[in-house]
């Protein structure tokens, strides 16, 4: 499976969670049932924000192919305020399938990320 990162924007750039790190932190919370309408990012640009990431054909073939791949037996990670952090080809995947729901585990209060001020392209 490819390394994978949450990102949300900093002054400089990005802050970076890794996301094996956020399951590991996450691993023993509580899961619960989320509705899928409550999920801000479904009527969001989420995979293609940045700059440089264009939504060619290509590209939208990719996701479709890692929605058709997600498993729905892992909780999508939410962070504390109900932003997704891990998990949008699952989201995705439930809301081709018609479910109302998925399965989520939420932090109450963020860690830290793992890196600051960063650009994509910069990590491993």
């Amino acid at each position: 499976m490819r390394k994978q990162y949450h990102f949300r924007p900093s002054k400089q750039g990005y802050y970076a969670w890794d996301v094996d790190r956020l399951a590991a932190l996450t691993e023993n919370f509580e899961r619960h049932r989320v509705k899928l309408d409550s999920i801000r990012e479904i009527d969001e640009n989420f995979w293609f924000g940045d700059r440089n990431d264009k939504p060619t054909c290509r590209a939208i073939v990719e996701h479709a192919r890692l929605i058709q791949e997600a498993d729905l037996g892992f909780p999508i990670i939410l962070s504390s305020d109900g932003r997704v952090m891990d998990g949008m080809h699952r989201v995705a995947k439930a809301l081709l399938e018609g479910h109302e729901t998925i399965e989520a585990v939420k932090f109450s209060q963020d860690p830290e990320p793992d890196y600051e001020d960063v650009h994509p392209d910069d990590l491993p």
